[in-house]
């Protein structure tokens, strides 16, 4: 079976190349369904309706989504708690409902504080302490 598709390039295409760009294309692809994958059903509610409001709400909190999912990720990289809470808890749903709960009935000085409660309640060991 011929597979068929489209592809909108300014690149000069030629037989040589056609490999590489296809190539390219699929990792593309493959990376934004992944990233749009996660932001839909793993507790960012990305695919909810946010079309109420009258001129701009749905872009604002779309936006506001993909900018949490974007501090969540440099959390992963560069954050111990937040990488000791996540390898415990096992899905980033978990994780958000955790933190609905407990913020919607405690208010905490800071994101470290709150980080702090969570390890102690799942019994983790806070980094720099003994």
């Amino acid at each position: 079976m011929l597979y068929h598709n489209a592809f909108a390039t300014d690149h000069p295409l030629t037989e040589a190349n056609v490999p590489q760009v296809v190539a390219a294309g699929r990792a593309r692809w493959k990376v934004e369904n992944e990233n749009n994958n996660t932001l839909k059903t793993k507790g960012y509610q990305l695919e909810h309706n946010y079309g109420h409001g009258k001129k701009h709400l749905s872009s604002l909190l779309a936006s506001f989504i993909i900018l949490a999912f974007l501090f969540h990720t440099v959390l992963e990289l560069v954050d111990e708690k937040y990488q000791l809470i996540r390898r415990k808890l096992p899905t980033r749903k978990t994780f958000f409902d955790d933190i609905g709960a407990l913020t919607r009935y405690l208010c905490f000085d800071s994101w470290d504080m709150l980080l702090r409660f969570m390890m102690r309640g799942l019994e983790l060991a806070i980094p720099g302490t003994n």
